[in-house]
């Protein structure tokens, strides 16, 4: 509506000054356009942003969210993000919410791995599609370890996968549901040496917070879930750590073997992540308000603690590259759920 204002008043302008100064409305129309530009970055947000949590307080999605609201206040014009816990349906009953959000900036999403694209691939029943979202950016990635008790008698993955070999369907994992990576993951490791994927009782729980706890208790004797969610209790020894996925070595755990080095480099391509998405159709000025304020994230130091205290990796990337960031993503796991026969 500015932009139109500046205009028609050039043009009357226009008709009642000598055509020598026109040359002059040139410029004046840019610097009025650069002024109602501004103007309309500083309206958002004016209020408020909440950011909608798609599974229960204190899993990782949770803490994620919670470690960007602490900080992403300061550049978005002082406006508070509030975190909203709206869990259900493996993710997509919060997911679904922004989807259906009006695109105004103020209600956006904490964006999952499971949630955004594992539930998409594998659900044909599914409500939305990975990308019916507008994508800010990644957040950061959260390596995927598999562990089991402390005081387990299995020494190492191999030592586990061979106890589930001897006692097909005896032992149990622990998940987070079936559309999720702690389900995912243990059932490609069983297609990739050779078991069936019911050679161990995955069982679900509420969260990563519950999950955990099963381990802790022997209800479940082993899992494979984000770092953060086990880094505590993998440092204080009451949990083992078998495996990570990550190419390299974590710094946090130096002395665990990578699938790679264990001879699955294909499990590789299993690892959580964090991005923050809106409705489709966001305006510009909240995409350019959000690019601004994430690129000033992306070098704020308390933040990048928060991420490396919750064990994962610090991931900014541009709106574009994380689109085709959850595309790619999407298309992977549609391919593994086919091979593995998990699409429903």
């Amino acid at each position: 509506m500015k932009h139109k204002i500046c205009t028609s008043t050039l043009v009357r302008i226009g008709k009642t000054v000598p055509s020598m100064l026109m040359r002059g409305l040139g410029s004046l129309l840019l610097a009025c356009l650069i002024v109602t530009t501004t103007m309309s970055h500083a309206q958002y947000p004016s209020r408020s942003i909440l950011l909608v949590v798609p599974y229960t307080a204190g899993s990782d999605a949770d803490l994620s969210a919670r470690n960007l609201a602490q900080h992403a206040h300061r550049y978005l014009n002082g406006q508070s993000v509030v975190v909203m816990n709206q869990p259900g349906a493996s993710g997509a009953v919060g997911t679904l919410a922004v989807r259906n959000a009006i695109p105004d900036g103020h209600r956006l999403l904490l964006s999952r791995i499971a949630s955004q694209v594992i539930l998409p691939a594998t659900d044909r029943k599914a409500q939305y599609g990975a990308n019916e979202f507008t994508f800010l950016s990644l957040l950061e990635f959260n390596p995927y370890v598999c562990a089991v008790k402390g005081d387990a008698p299995y020494t190492s993955m191999k030592d586990l996968i061979a106890e589930i070999r001897r006692q097909p369907g005896k032992l149990n994992f622990a998940t987070v549901g079936e559309g999720t990576l702690q389900n995912f993951g243990p059932e490609y490791l069983f297609n990739l040496v050779g078991l069936r994927k019911d050679a161990a009782v995955g069982v679900p729980y509420k969260g990563s917070g519950e999950l955990t706890v099963s381990l802790l208790s022997g209800q479940t004797q082993f899992a494979c879930s984000n770092l953060g969610a086990l880094l505590g209790h993998l440092r204080a020894g009451t949990l083992r750590p078998l495996m990570t996925t990550t190419r390299d070595s974590l710094k946090e755990l130096p002395n665990v073997p990578t699938a790679r080095s264990l001879g699955w480099p294909e499990m590789e391509s299993l690892a959580a992540w964090s991005a923050l998405a809106g409705p489709s159709h966001l305006p510009r000025d909240v995409m350019a308000r959000w690019n601004d304020a994430l690129s000033k994230l992306a070098a704020d130091r308390a933040w990048l603690a928060g991420v490396d205290k919750l064990g994962g990796i610090a991931a900014v990337r541009s709106s574009a590259d994380t689109d085709k960031f959850v595309r790619d993503q999407y298309q992977l796991y549609e391919r593994l759920a086919e091979r593995l026969g998990l699409r429903q």
